[in-house]
């Protein structure tokens, strides 16, 4: 087992496979981006052996594959073959711009879970978000994976000024299809023009989506990241990542790989610990990877509490990595 020093068992890996995206969401890609040559991303074999140690050696019994975009790398599937074949949870996180190409592939290789980013179901707003067309082939492309069985999650970031008054709309998708939405508090990174001002808050989302319809509250799991609802008689169901004004980081049991094979214990770390360079010296990696959990901040990666009096502290601490290259 993976336990910190302050006694949580750490039994869930993110592991991102490429740090490009096909889409420059704001919120996760700053304009200048810099993305990594070939030779320093993880190769399959690398991807392979660092998710058996973690899986094998440590207990680890749920995985998902990230990005960036983890489909724009041309050997996913095989990649997402090799993770099946392991005793874990899988899933992938995708924007699903090109997921008809690989729909058939990914469930041939055993892919039963898929996690999709969208912000909005209006296809201007989703230019402008994403900085490229694309929300029909996106919605279309979600629909398909849904109807093929997969169990979908949509993950909305949702932005003070920006996309709260779609909230209802995304609630109201699971009166009848039996899909999961997860609406996602604004969190600050690098290059995202984060201000608390823009936080849309888990208390606001909840009040906004009673004052029109009844929900019942549902059982999370013990380290789940997200609090989950229902309105009565519906199909799917919805929850509220509120990261910046509820943080779970007492029961949170999340572990990240970048796609260059670098750990962080926490999605707000600062410090990253190089697993990929020893791998390739032919050196155990273990020492690495139990040191790093054992250097894990109590809460929120050692960043203050997302308070409105100390949002310039926040900024100033935050890492260097946007979103993209850490892996969502």
């Amino acid at each position: 087992m993976l336990t910190d020093r302050h006694g949580r068992t750490h039994r869930s890996l993110r592991i991102s496979i490429v740090d490009k995206c096909d889409l420059r969401c704001a919120y996760c890609m700053p304009e200048d981006q810099h993305f990594l040559r070939r030779e320093e991303l993880m190769t399959r074999a690398e991807i392979g052996s660092i998710a058996r140690l973690f899986v094998e050696r440590y207990g680890v019994n749920k995985i998902r594959l990230t990005g960036g975009e983890p489909l724009v790398r041309p050997d996913a599937v095989d990649i997402v073959r090799d993770m099946a074949a392991l005793p874990v949870n899988l899933g992938l996180t995708t924007n699903a711009l090109t997921l008809h190409r690989h729909l058939d592939g990914l469930i041939d290789a055993g892919l039963r879970s898929l996690n999709v980013s969208l912000d909005t179901f209006d296809a201007e707003r989703f230019r402008t978000i994403t900085r490229r067309d694309g929300y029909d082939t996106v919605w279309s492309n979600i629909q398909a994976a849904h109807a093929r069985g997969l169990r979908v999650k949509l993950n909305m970031v949702v932005m003070r000024g920006v996309n709260d008054d779609e909230i209802l709309r995304f609630v109201e998708l699971t009166r009848d299809l039996d899909m999961h939405v997860r609406f996602i508090e604004f969190m600050p990174f690098a290059g995202n023009h984060w201000g608390r001002e823009r936080v849309y808050t888990y208390a606001e989302m909840l009040g906004h989506i009673g004052s029109v319809h009844s929900v019942e509250k549902l059982t999370d799991d013990p380290h789940s990241t997200a609090k989950a609802y229902r309105v009565p008689g519906w199909k799917g169901t919805f929850a509220v990542i509120s990261t910046v004004t509820e943080p779970f980081c007492g029961t949170c049991d999340r572990l990240r790989i970048t796609a260059e094979g670098r750990m962080r214990n926490c999605l707000f770390a600062r410090e990253e610990t190089d697993l990929l360079s020893a791998l390739r010296r032919g050196e155990d990696i273990a020492p690495l990877v139990e040191a790093n959990v054992l250097a894990k901040h109590a809460m929120l990666g050692g960043l203050p509490p997302f308070k409105p009096e100390k949002q310039e502290e926040v900024l100033h601490d935050l890492s260097e990595r946007p979103m993209v290259a850490i892996g969502g």
